[in-house]
Formats: structure tokens, sequence, C-alpha cells
């Protein structure tokens, strides 16, 4: 069995990149985005623009799921700029749907689901980018987990289940709990295993890489949270 080894660097072309530098760089991006998106959501929610453009919020969700495939299979083959913009992008849209979700809770319960899932986004994180067990292993069941999550979740719409309703929820937590640490070590050992061809193209491979390992850690973070704001807003 191959037993996974934690470095500090990595070793290209006569020039060693800093790996700790590198998830500096995811972190940053990750708080950008989430900095931008709750500071819209709560402009939104607090101004009264989620209840006039209530319609077009629905609608936008769509669109920003699209986006976010999108960026997700594409980034690698794009300039490090654009890839950085489009996330920035995502994040103000998602910023503006995600004051959907505050319409139905109150800002208290708010702020309590936020602590609540900054507390335990770090925690897992911390448990990714420090354990030595290989999590890879755990790829195709967290996959099928996240698909069963997500057919539940549109069948409820029809069904309206109560019961269904509580099982996706707390699901929902377990899920993107263990995916928050599953992602900080795939995203550490892609930075590991990056290979730069030359000075010229070393930032936008490492901007590439932190966009993309940013927006992993930030749909975990965004998730975990509605999922957790469902919880403490129960009786809503």
């Amino acid at each position: 069995m191959d037993i996974y080894r934690p470095q500090t660097h990595i070793a290209v072309a006569g020039q060693r990149v800093d790996l700790q530098s590198v998830m500096r760089q995811v972190y940053a991006w990750m708080s950008a985005g989430l900095l931008i998106t709750f500071s819209i959501a709560f402009a939104f929610y607090i101004t009264g623009l989620t209840t006039a453009l209530m319609p077009l919020l629905l609608v936008a969700m769509i669109g920003e799921i699209i986006l976010v495939i999108w960026l997700a299979t594409r980034i690698f083959q794009m300039p490090a700029q654009r890839a950085s913009r489009l996330f920035i992008a995502y994040a103000a849209l998602n910023g503006a749907t995600m004051s959907v979700f505050f319409y139905f809770a109150d800002l208290t319960e708010i702020f309590l689901a936020l602590f609540a899932t900054g507390a335990m986004f770090a925690a897992m994180s911390i448990v990714g980018y420090t354990t030595t067990v290989d999590l890879s292993r755990f790829r195709g069941i967290l996959l099928m987990a996240l698909i069963g999550l997500i057919i539940a979740s549109v069948a409820n719409i029809f069904f309206a289940s109560t019961t269904l309703y509580w099982l996706v929820t707390y699901a929902g937590v377990l899920i993107f709990v263990a995916l928050t640490a599953y992602d900080t070590q795939w995203i550490k050992r892609n930075a590991e295993q990056i290979e730069l061809m030359g000075v010229s193209g070393e930032a936008a491979i490492v901007r590439r890489v932190a966009i993309i390992g940013a927006l992993k850690l930030y749909l975990d973070f965004i998730n975990l949270f509605i999922y957790l704001l469902r919880i403490v807003s129960s009786d809503r």
C-alpha cells in the first residue's frame, strides 16, 4: 500500500516551489470569495433587494450552477487572470442568490450558522492537511453520497417529506464535512505535483491550482453553511 508522505517543497526544473505559499494563495482566494459572497448576500438581505428580485434570483440559481460547472472543467485551459475574474464573478452571483436563504432566517441564526461552519471547516481542513491517511480511497464513497444527496434533495421538492428533509440536511452536513478534509488533501497533493516548465509559466500555473483549490473549498464552506443554517433555523 502506498503511504502518503507530505512534502514541504516541490522540486521543479532546478527550482523549489514553496507548498505553504501555494496553500496560502488557496485560502486567500477562498476567503476573498467568501467575503464577497456574504457581503453581497447581507446587502441584498438588509436592503430588501431579495424580496424585490426573488423571481430573478431563483432563475439566476440555474445560471450559477452552469457557471460553476463550466469554470471547474475549463479552469486549466484558460489564462490565470481570467480564471480569477470568473471565480470572483461566481462568488458575487452566489452572494445575490444566497440572500434567498437568508430570507427564511434572522441575523442571529445566520451568524450562529456562520460561526459553526467556520469552526467545523477549519477543524476538518486542518485534518485534511495534516493526516497521513490517504483520503483518496474514499473518493468513490463521497461521490456516490453527493449524488444521492442531490437526487434526494430534488425528489423532496415533489414529496415534501419532513423526514426526508431532515435526513438530507444532516447527511449534507456529514458529507461536506468529509469533503472539506478530502478536498484539502487533494489540493495539497496537486500543489506538490505541480510541474513547471520555466519561470515564465510558474505564476500562472500556481494561480490556476490556487483558484481551483479555492473553488473546491469555497463550495464546501457554502454548502456546509446552508445545511447548518437549515438546522439552526428549523423553527422556520
